[in-house]
């Protein structure tokens, strides 16, 4: 009887098997036509051949899923009424199927930028209220935040938790949102700083006169890209939460919750930050968070904080003190460059040009795709035209110097492309015209400015 089993089970295999290979034989057909159809954006037809796929080797490749949201789209795209709104709630349910069945790629998750879309999805065709949206970003965020870096995707994640704020949701307070736009916007600051890491290589390379290759080309190209789309949602994240994270909002609130988070460095640094960038820093509270947050966790953070309070009670040379200290302790060099900057942007303040530009410049030693730090010279050295030259002509020859430098912001950094390209337009515009120029009979002089610039410019040709 025993061995009657095992010939039945071994018979039942051997059917079994070629039939199963017969399966995946299909499978491998269809998944040829429809990626064949897909790749020249033939959905329509793409789309029996991918069903079947889908349902019967869910498995088998990942085009499934990458085509298979294109096929989905173009139907909410262009199909009759019906096909759309099926095509839709498909679309959520294959995100579902695409982390179940590959959630990796290369070895990595990508569960988190899979369940963004998801939540993107709900959000545009309007498939769920903002608390469920919302839900979906933040379980995107919470499972995988390494790829979770679109930054419209993001910017969302934070904005339909401000629509429910707005809207009046209980679940939403102040301090939640306040929190939520620290760590979302820390995200924004992180992928821009790793996309400049991967550009600098390239503008060093560049600078020292080296021919880029095709792949490095396209790569500064998508670079760019990508640099300018983090600066623009990071710039509306700023624009929104400008409205609530005012003085008169942010002191009673971190008042009210020191006590709790006396001894979480985190919340300490992040209150100080944005009490800092709002201009809340005159307040006794501001004091009472750098000592604290320098008593429990000395760091780059805390002793620029310290310099801060220096310089508002007039004490410039134990401010600078402070300042170096910061660089010193800082030991990631973007975050040094974004330090240094910070620093020349109060030298800026107080007057004291010289010493700014030599922060800005030591920033962009750290970082060459730091952009701000051009701006921060141009506007400078535009600032200084009526101190800087010795007749009419050549105090309006700074500005050549400053639009140099202004478009050399845009050339480093695409996400300021388009207001450095207005500023330097600007700066051109109040330098000597050609009618200038040939009136002075001077085409081709180098002009040298004696005071802090201490710097020279050469008159364009006519």
């Amino acid at each position: 009887m025993k061995k009657l089993c095992v010939l039945t089970l071994m018979i039942a295999g051997l059917v079994q098997a070629p039939v199963l290979a017969q399966d995946i034989n299909a499978c491998m057909q269809d998944l040829s036509i429809f990626a064949e159809f897909a790749k020249v954006k033939n959905y329509k037809s793409a789309y029996e051949p991918w069903m079947k796929v889908r349902k019967e080797c869910p498995t088998i490749n990942v085009a499934i899923y990458s085509y298979g949201e294109r096929i989905l789209k173009d139907q909410i795209k262009n199909g009759t009424a019906e096909e759309k709104e099926v095509a839709k709630k498909d679309l959520i349910q294959l995100y579902d199927e695409w982390v179940q069945n590959f959630p990796k790629k290369r070895k990595k998750s990508v569960v988190g930028d899979i369940t963004s879309k998801k939540a993107q999805a709900l959000l545009d065709y309007k498939l769920a209220d903002l608390k469920v949206v919302y839900s979906t970003f933040d379980e995107a965020y919470t499972k995988d935040a390494a790829s979770f870096t679109n930054p419209k995707l993001l910017y969302n994640y934070f904005k339909t938790l401000y629509d429910r704020y707005k809207a009046g949701d209980s679940e939403v307070t102040m301090e939640l949102l306040f929190n939520k736009y620290e760590e979302v916007s820390e995200k924004f600051e992180f992928e821009s700083t790793e996309l400049a890491k991967k550009l600098d290589v390239i503008l060093k390379k560049e600078e020292a006169g080296t021919a880029l290759t095709s792949r490095e080309t396209r790569s500064k190209r998508i670079y760019n890209v990508n640099s300018n789309a983090i600066g623009t949602f990071l710039s509306n994240l700023d624009a929104i939460i400008a409205k609530e994270a005012t003085c008169e909002n942010l002191i009673p609130l971190y008042q009210r919750n020191f006590e709790a988070n006396k001894t979480d460095a985190l919340w300490i640094k992040r209150a100080a930050s944005r009490m800092d960038s709002k201009e809340c820093s005159d307040d006794p509270l501001f004091v009472t968070l750098v000592e604290a947050l320098h008593a429990l966790e000395p760091s780059a953070d805390s002793a620029y904080y310290l310099g801060l309070l220096n310089d508002k009670r007039g004490n410039a040379d134990e401010a600078l003190k402070y300042y170096e200290e910061s660089i010193t302790l800082e030991t990631d060099n973007y975050k040094k460059a974004k330090i240094l900057l910070k620093i020349a942007n109060k030298f800026k303040v107080a007057g004291r040009r010289s010493s700014a530009r030599s922060y800005a410049n030591k920033a962009l030693s750290f970082q060459p795709s730091l952009g701000r730090a051009y701006l921060l010279i141009a506007n400078m050295y535009a600032d200084s035209a009526n101190q800087c030259g010795d007749s009419q002509f050549n105090k309006r020859a700074v500005y050549w110097l400053a639009a140099d430098m202004a478009r050399k912001a845009g050339q480093v950094d695409a996400s300021l492309k388009k207001v450095a390209a207005k500023t330097a337009e600007s700066y051109k515009g109040r330098a000597p015209s050609k009618t200038d120029i040939f009136t002075e009979g001077n085409t081709g002089a180098v002009i040298k400015f004696d005071c802090w610039i201490n710097r020279s410019v050469t008159v364009p040709s006519l």
